[in-house]
This record gives structure tokens, C-alpha cells and sequence, in this order.
């Protein structure tokens, strides 16, 4: 079979390709770029634009003009068309697409539209980019030059996993290791236990079960793309996991805040259980600075919460393998050797989620304390300091704060002119998010905190690949997903995963207050 369509589809968007990068990079599409406030992805828009433009003319002019006869090269070389016209979708999503959104939610007020309408429902180039796939597919269907190269969305997200790993380090889990992990332990392996549970009372396939159970128990969409592969997920149950964790996701961003405060919980309280019982990493972060505005001790707790659900990653993966392949055994008989099976079925890239994670924790890629890259480090030139003016500004409005712990870090801000400590630099957050002093003020201390607060170039890369190789994956998914496989699929997922989710919320929040004290 010759898999290679004699098309002009990938020259033409090659073409496209080059003329994004072109009216980018000579500021002919200022204008637009400017109106987006998109001026962060013209870099993204000349060096992408470029390269898989000159792919997509070279290797198109071949597609429409070459002979092409059955063999690897023709398999190989015909996946380039759907790869390329995935990534074309995801691009213009995320380029113009998520930032056009942005912009008409903010349009609609600070608080109804750019809090409630773009953060909470999570209108970003992910769920766009599902979107987009989902009206490709059904609306207009993928053209036979790029079906054999939609296959390669999930290469892109399986890479994209791997790179995951980069991201985290062992040195961050150190002040609150101990509660985190037993916390996040126990509930993690809960919610994954009570989703087969419920998927097998309930009647659901085993994919859907082991797939949802990995997205409900783990870390949201991570999990559900590194788990699809091990029980043999169906993209619409992918798609139907990821959107019962937004939606749950939406609903605790709103709940958690109003509960935490009936309750009075406090900062260590709050952040473990938002931490604990909402999956999406944006939903709580969302969650934890809506509780806590004027500062971000919350928020510091949410992210260690979350860094260790991430580390339970590859033990949910290798224990949804044994129990994928227990059924296989059950369904196919004894004769099937289970050893051998999850040798085969485990997939390799969560092997190189570890290795990523391991080196990451070594300093390799950053110093070994950060976290998505990001470490302290006060260790700046004389020039960085803070200007006479700088310093004058913030004495002048010092005496507007009442906290201790602020005015001890205000204070060592303006006799060093650097922020001194790591803890210093939370609380100085916490002055800045708190809107205590002037605009001036505030822009002072934004700088202070940007000069010592570094980011590695090296996982700053890493984070740029794994947001570009989500984008394509997940758009790619998308396109998998016919509305006519998720009227068959039901809405059961979502039965299962509000079930599950209410009871770890409340059990974790019992937890929380009869064992979880504001010192650890």
C-alpha cells in the first residue's frame, strides 16, 4: 500500500509556515501581534515558522511531484502531512487563537471575564487546542493526506511527559516532605483504588477505568496521558478524563476558598488540602491565591502538595500495568505470562520521566533546590542593586505596614538593597500581592524579587519543548475524538470522578484538621 497522497496540502502549508515567520519577524504583523499581546511567541513564530515551513515546502514539493512507491520511506515521509498540519492547528491556537480569547475575556471586566470566564474555566491553548481538534474531526474530517500522520500526536505527547521531569526536584519536597507524602500518598492510592472500584461496579470499560483512575488519583492531565498507553486508553476516554478533571477542577476553585475560610483554616491547612484534593496544577495554584491574596505562604504549600502527586506518577503507572494485565490474564486465560506482559506493556517513557526527574534532582539541569527551574540566588552584581530613588521610595511608605515578619523584610530590602534571604523573598511576594503599598512601591519590589529569583536556560527550554509538544499532542488527540464515540462513551466518567473526588475532598479535609497543625 502507498500511504504518500499526491496533494499540494503540505506545500501550501509550508508556505503558510514561512509567511507566520516572515510578517513576524519584519514587524509587518506588529499590529495584530501588539492588539494579542502576544509579542512573547514572535520568537516562537520566526524560528518554528522558518524550520517547519522549509519542511513542509521541501517535503511537499516531493508529496505533489515525487514518485512514490510502497516501502519505509513512503510510510515515513507520508506522516509528515498530518504531523505538520496538526502542528499548524496547534500553532495558530496557540498564537492567535488563546490570546484573541484572552483578550475578549478581559474585555468583559477584570473580575467576570479575566478571572471567572478565562482562569477558572481554563481557556488556554490546551483546551483550545482540544477544541480545534474536536471541530477539525467532526466538522470538516481529516483528508487522507494526513491521516497516517495524526498517529503522531501521541509520540508528541509521550515526549512531552518525558520532559515533565525535568521540571521537578527532590530538594523541594524538604520542608514539608514528610506531611506530603504521607498525605498525597494515601490519597492518591485511595482515589485510584476507589476508581477501578467504581468502574467495575459501574460497568465502565477497563480503559476508561484505568485511564480516569490515573487522571482523578494523580496529577490531572500528566497522569492521564503517561496511564493512556499502559491500559490501552481510546482517545475519547482520554478526552472525556481530562474534561471531568477541568470540570472538577472549576468547581473547587470556587468551593475550597469559601470552605477554607468558614473553617478558618490556616495558611499550612489550607495549601495541603488544596494541594491534596484538586488535581489541576493552574486550579490550584487558582485556588491557593484566592484564599490568600495578600501573600503566597498558601500557595508555597499547594505547589509542594503538588510537586509530590507528581513523583507518585510512575507507581500508579506500574500498578495500573498489573492490574491492566491481571484482567488480560482473567479474560485470555493462565497461559498469559504477566511478568512478561507488563515488561512489554510499561511504557518506556515514564522510564524516562524518572531518569529526567533523577538528573533534575542532581543539579544537572539547574541547582538541585528549584522548582520548574526557578531557584534563589542573591549572588548579584553591584549594578542590580537598588538605585538611591528605589530605596527612598519604598522608606517612604514603610511605616503602611503592620506585620512584623513585613517590616523586618522591608527593612532588610532597604539597608542591603537585595533581597537577602529565601524566606525574605516570600514575605516581600506576599507584600507585593497584598497591594499594601503605592504602584511605584510595588513595581520596586517586583525588581527586587526578579533579580535574585533566576530561572535555568536549560529547563527554561525544556518548559518551552514540553508546552509546544502538549499543544501538538493534544490538538492531535482532539482529532480522534468523534462526537458519535462520546455519545457511546456516556457520561459515567463524570458520575465516577465527582463521586471520587467529593470523597477525597471531605475525608482529606477531616484529616486536615484533626492531624495538620500550622507548625511542622
Amino acid at each position: 500500500m502507498v500511504y504518500t497522497k499526491k496533494h499540494p496540502a503540505l506545500l501550501i502549508m509550508g508556505v503558510i509556515f514561512v509567511a507566520i515567520a516572515v510578517l513576524a519577524g519584519t514587524g509587518a504583523a506588529d499590529g495584530i501581534i501588539g492588539f494579542l499581546k502576544a509579542k512573547k511567541y514572535v520568537g516562537e513564530m520566526v524560528g518554528m515558522g522558518y524550520a517547519f515551513g522549509a519542511i513542509g515546502v521541501l517535503i511537499g514539493a516531493w508529496h505533489w511531484w515525487g514518485k512514490h512507491e510502497e516501502g519505509n520511506l513512503d510510510y515515513y515521509m507520508s506522516s509528515i502531512a498530518g504531523g505538520i498540519f496538526i502542528l499548524l492547528i496547534a500553532m495558530v491556537v496557540r498564537w492567535y487563537g488563546a490570546p484573541l480569547v484572552a483578550v475578549a475575556s478581559k474585555g468583559l471586566g477584570p473580575v467576570m471575564g479575566a478571572k471567572y470566564l478565562h482562569d477558572v474555566l481554563g481557556l488556554n491553548y490546551v483546551v483550545l487546542g482540544i477544541l480545534a481538534g474536536i471541530i477539525t474531526v467532526n466538522v470538516f474530517g481529516i483528508p487522507k493526506w494526513a491521516e497516517n500522520g495524526v498517529r503522531l500526536s501521541r509520540l508528541g505527547l509521550k515526549t512531552g511527559v518525558i520532559l515533565l521531569g525535568t521540571l521537578y526536584s527532590l530538594a523541594e519536597l524538604a520542608a514539608l516532605g514528610k506531611l506530603s507524602a504521607v498525605m498525597v500518598g494515601f490519597f492518591v492510592l485511595g482515589a485510584v483504588g476507589m476508581v477501578l472500584w467504581l468502574g467495575r461496579r459501574r460497568k465502565i470499560p477497563n480503559s476508561m477505568g484505568g485511564v480516569l483512575s490515573a487522571g482523578m488519583g494523580v496529577c490531572g492531565v500528566s497522569a492521564t496521558v503517561a496511564a493512556a498507553p499502559v491500559v490501552q486508553a481510546k482517545s475519547v476516554e482520554i478526552a472525556y478524563t481530562i474534561g471531568t478533571i477541568l470540570i472538577w477542577g472549576v468547581g473547587c476553585m470556587f468551593l475550597f476558598p469559601v470552605i477554607g475560610h468558614l473553617l478558618d483554616l490556616g495558611h499550612i491547612q489550607f495549601g495541603a488540602w488544596a494541594g491534596t484534593g484538586i488535581l489541576n496544577s493552574a486550579q490550584v495554584a487558582g485556588a491557593a491565591l484566592a484564599y490568600q491574596p495578600d501573600g503566597i505562604e498558601t500557595l508555597k504549600v499547594a505547589e509542594i502538595f503538588n510537586i509530590t502527586r507528581v513523583l507518585f506518577l510512575p507507581i500508579i503507572v506500574l500498578w495500573l500495568a498489573v492490574w491492566y494485565v491481571r484482567l488480560e490474564e482473567t479474560t485470555a486465560g493462565p497461559q498469559v505470562n504477566v511478568g512478561t506482559v507488563i515488561f512489554e506493556k510499561f511504557p518506556v517513557f515514564v522510564l524516562g520521566f524518572i531518569l529526567m526527574f533523577a538528573l533534575s534532582s542532581t543539579g544537572v539541569f539547574a541547582p538541585a533546590q528549584h522548582y520548574k527551574g526557578k531557584y534563589f540566588d542573591n549572588d548579584i552584581a553591584a549594578g542590580k542593586l537598588l538605585k538611591d530613588e528605589q530605596v527612598a521610595t519604598l522608606g517612604a511608605e514603610a511605616g503602611k505596614l503592620q506585620r512584623a515578619d513585613r517590616k523586618e523584610a522591608l527593612a532588610s530590602l532597604i539597608q542591603n538593597r537585595k533581597v537577602m534571604t529565601i524566606d525574605d523573598e516570600t514575605v516581600i511576594r506576599g507584600i507585593f500581592n497584598a497591594n499594601v503599598l503605592s504602584k511605584d512601591a510595588n513595581k520596586v519590589l517586583k525588581t527586587a524579587t526578579k533579580v535574585v529569583r533566576h530561572t535555568a536556560k536549560k529547563i527554561s527550554k525544556f518548559r518551552q519543548w514540553i508546552t509546544l509538544l502538549f499543544a501538538f499532542g493534544l490538538t492531535g488527540l482532539g482529532m480522534q475524538i468523534t462526537l458519535a464515540a462520546m455519545k457511546q462513551a456516556g457520561g459515567q466518567p463524570l458520575v465516577i470522578g465527582g463521586i471520587v473526588g467529593t470523597t477525597k475532598a471531605v475525608l482529606s479535609l477531616i484529616v486536615i484538621l484533626l492531624f495538620v497543625s500550622e507548625t511542622i
